[in-house]
C-alpha cells in the first residue's frame, strides 16, 4: 500500500513529464527533460552565483547557462561555494 505523503523528489514531478537519469556529482539523479543548467539549478533549489559547472569533463562558464540542455546520461560535476570564517584583517 502506497503512502499519501511525498516520499521522493520524483513525486513532486508531474506524471506525464518526462524525465531523464543523470549523474550529478557522482550519483545517478532523476530530473525533469528539456531543461538548461541554469534551470536545473533552479529546480535543485541551489544558489547559481556561487556554483561552479563541469559538464561531461568541460568546464561550463557561467555564460552559457541558459543555453546548455541536460542531456540525458550527462555527468554534471557541480562545486558550491561557501564563505564564512573570521576577517583576520580587520582592526579590533
Amino acid at each position: 500500500m502506497r503512502s499519501n505523503r511525498l516520499s521522493t523528489r520524483r513525486d513532486l514531478l508531474d506524471r506525464e513529464s518526462p524525465v531523464i537519469n543523470i549523474h550529478l556529482n557522482g550519483e545517478s539523479r532523476e530530473v525533469p527533460a528539456d531543461l538548461t543548467l541554469a534551470a536545473l539549478f533552479e529546480w535543485l533549489k541551489l544558489p547559481a552565483d556561487r556554483l561552479a559547472v563541469e559538464c561531461n569533463l568541460e568546464i561550463v562558464p557561467r555564460s552559457k547557462w541558459g543555453d546548455l540542455i541536460v542531456q540525458p546520461n550527462d555527468r554534471l560535476e557541480v562545486v558550491h561555494f561557501v564563505g564564512g570564517g573570521k576577517n583576520d584583517f580587520a582592526g579590533s
